[in-house]
């Protein structure tokens, strides 16, 4: 079946013309679409019927926002180039009127091929449904690619799932098709066979239709006025505190009235200092990122994340995103909201309609670890067809963060100390940029997270997670009042053992790698693991604990900060690590128990080098004697408490001597070496 595209448009500009709302951008007009070319045709994917429309415009570029044909549920999909159109550039470089006409009759002859070869099954479940073979294809008269693009997209929605998987490969390992081709595809392809895209390495962005251009602020609102709208729009009842605490904080003051009273924030001590120390001569944008934290919070609630979509969320924050283009941290707070809502299924078709599959596969081929790392949690919470974990807010896939063909073998799980975080505590040592000769060299080589960068090159049959929680040496940098009371080893333990219990830690060999009080947090989580009947594999799974400085009897410096109250208000993780503590000395003792009785594997690093703390402070934070747990191997290097997790190179003994112990720890458990 094939229209003219004049008639197609009459149909369309009179269901958009009666659509209110911010769907439309504007109408088509007359004279311009007399000037379009007809290229339409009927295709048949699957079962499942849509159309697909073609036009390529010779006169004057039309632009119409899909959203509008989302109104009409789907019924179809118009795609027109955005790209405007210069005759006379185009007849300079050697469009002429046959070459028009030419493209005509290719672009008529590939939607009849497609039409033929999609009308065939590719399944063959009885002699009567024979399957496509390159036989019935040699007599089309059509490109062997655009042959081979339709096969694949019929294939991508076959019944059988391995065939999907296979397609979904093929389609993102094909570089040298046409623009029109990858719109094609991008129009034609259904949810799931979208995500697997944007989960396949280096793949084609063109490939995913770009987000949908979002009218102005209704009633002249600003960005943050929007922002304040959604949080104010959100349950306050029965969520947690800092729920409570980040949303009032937010919405307390306009941002004039935030500025004027940044001497009343400072007056409320530690809880108001940071704010109102980020507050600079642009505090909208200040003020945006406070209320993003707000959703960040809101977002982990699963009965709010409905709330945040059906208000408009994902297209205001697809706004601020596009926006502040030039914040990284603005950027990542937004794909973290979005990597927790997709969490939840139901918000699954939401996202992917919104335009966030584009942003989110551009941002996970980014250089920098922490941006790709965000987008591949969401996209991996966003693909159900091969991932079956659930990964949390602050458990973050370092490796595999695309799909695989490799099998997962094993899980290493990184645990940063106090005011640690998942990747810069992770990062190779930090390089010496007086020495000038060899500073340009060692950027090059240089790497943000040695256990995506070299372990995962080492070890591929690996799943490699970090693990972030919040940490403060001091109350007054507390980010929420009630942090102060849920800071504890245990309250963190039982938080933590819930979010690795959702992605799958357990259900296969487990090493742990811990720095500083993450030590304390692992030996008290599978302390706790022993105890739960639904988490019992996590311990019996658990083959390797390796700490990096880990202050199994205490440390001086958390008696220094009690003595000096006026520097360092201790928090409740400070005084839980106080030299010889009872409770340090019992997790110590049970923690030994159940190594020996388990006959896992525990290797210990101990520093011998001070760490400068402040302009007056320095000091060796953890001493060799409470880095010795009293069971497996200790071995001193060389460098400060900051420094013991961060080798300086690849080559270097720090972490050749990790590698061993991860390698000789799962040997024999894996089925072959790693």
């Amino acid at each position: 079946m094939s229209v003219t595209v004049s008639a197609f448009c009459m149909i369309h500009c009179r269901r958009l013309s009666s659509t209110t709302g911010p769907g439309v951008k504007r109408v088509l007009p007359w004279r311009a679409v007399r000037k379009i070319a007809k290229v339409t045709g009927a295709v048949i994917l699957g079962g499942c019927a849509f159309i697909t429309y073609e036009v390529v415009s010779l006169n004057k570029a039309v632009s119409i926002d899909t959203q509008a044909i989302q109104q009409e549920k789907l019924k179809s999909y118009i795609y027109l180039s955005a790209q405007p159109f210069n005759e006379q550039e185009n007849l300079a470089t050697g469009l002429t009127y046959k070459a028009r006409r030419e493209l005509h009759k290719a672009a008529r002859r590939f939607l009849e091929v497609s039409s033929r070869i999609l009308l065939r099954p590719l399944d063959a479940a009885s002699p009567a449904r024979p399957v496509i073979t390159s036989e019935h294809l040699s007599h089309l008269d059509a490109d062997p690619h655009e042959v081979a693009l339709w096969v694949l997209l019929k294939r991508a929605c076959s019944a059988s799932r391995t065939t999907r998987l296979s397609a979904v490969q093929e389609l993102a390992q094909n570089h040298h098709w046409q623009d029109y081709q990858y719109q094609t595809a991008a129009q034609a392809v259904d949810q799931r066979t979208a995500v697997g895209l944007a989960r396949t390495p280096q793949v084609d962005l063109r490939f995913f239709l770009s987000p949908p251009v979002l009218p102005g602020m209704e009633d002249g609102l600003s960005i943050e006025d929007g922002l304040r709208q959604l949080l104010a729009s959100l349950p306050q009842s029965e969520v947690d505190q800092c729920v409570q605490y980040f949303t009032s904080l937010a919405l307390r003051e306009t941002t004039q009235a935030m500025a004027a009273q940044r001497g009343g924030l400072w007056c409320f001590g530690g809880n108001g200092l940071p704010y109102a120390q980020s507050l600079t001569s642009v505090p909208s944008e200040k003020v945006e990122s406070f209320c993003l934290q707000a959703l960040v919070q809101h977002s982990k609630v699963q009965s709010h994340c409905d709330h945040i979509v059906s208000n408009g969320g994902l297209q205001l924050l697809q706004r601020v995103y596009q926006l502040r283009h030039d914040s990284q941290k603005i950027q990542r707070n937004i794909v973290r909201i979005i990597g927790n809502l997709a969490l939840n299924e139901s918000t699954h078709q939401a996202i992917v309609q919104s335009g966030w599959l584009s942003v989110l596969a551009e941002v996970m081929q980014s250089p920098h670890v922490m941006q790709a790392s965000h987008a591949a949690r969401a996209l991996a919470n966003l693909d159900r067809e091969t991932v079956k974990e659930k990964y949390q807010d602050g458990v973050y896939v370092l490796h595999p963060q695309c799909r695989t063909s490799q099998p997962i073998k094993a899980d290493v799980l990184f645990i940063h100390g106090l005011l640690g975080a998942a990747f810069k505590t992770w990062r190779q040592k930090d390089c010496d940029l007086a020495e000038n000769e060899m500073a340009a060299g060692a950027s090059e080589d240089y790497t943000q997270c040695w256990p995506k960068s070299w372990l995962a090159s080492d070890c591929p049959n690996l799943r490699i997670l970090s693990v972030e929680y919040d940490t403060h040496l001091s109350d007054w940098r507390a980010r929420c009042p009630a942090e102060n009371q849920r800071m504890s080893l245990a309250h963190r333990s039982r938080e933590l053992l819930q979010k690795l219990k959702s992605a799958g830690v357990g259900d296969r060999p487990v090493v742990w790698v811990a720095h500083s009080m993450g030590g304390l947090l692992v030996k008290k989580m599978l302390l706790d693991a022993l105890k739960d009947p639904e988490m019992k594999e996590l311990t019996r799974n658990t083959k390797g604990v390796m700490f990096y400085s880990v202050p199994h009897r205490g440390t001086f410096m958390a008696e220094y900060s009690v003595n000096v109250r006026y520097l360092l208000f201790p928090s409740v993780e400070v005084r839980e690590l106080c030299r010889d503590s009872p409770a340090l000395r019992n997790l110590n003792e049970s923690f030994v128990n159940m190594a020996k009785e388990r006959e896992f594997k525990v290797l210990s690093f101990a520093e011998t080098m001070p760490t400068t703390i402040g302009p007056m402070i320095k000091i060796q934070v953890v001493p060799a004697q409470s880095a010795d747990l009293g069971i497996g191997e200790i071995i001193q290097v060389d460098v400060d408490h900051l420094n013991i997790c961060k080798p300086e190179k690849k080559d270097s003994f720090l972490y050749k001597r990790s590698l061993q112990f991860i390698q000789d720890a799962l040997q024999g458990y894996t089925g072959q070496d790693l």
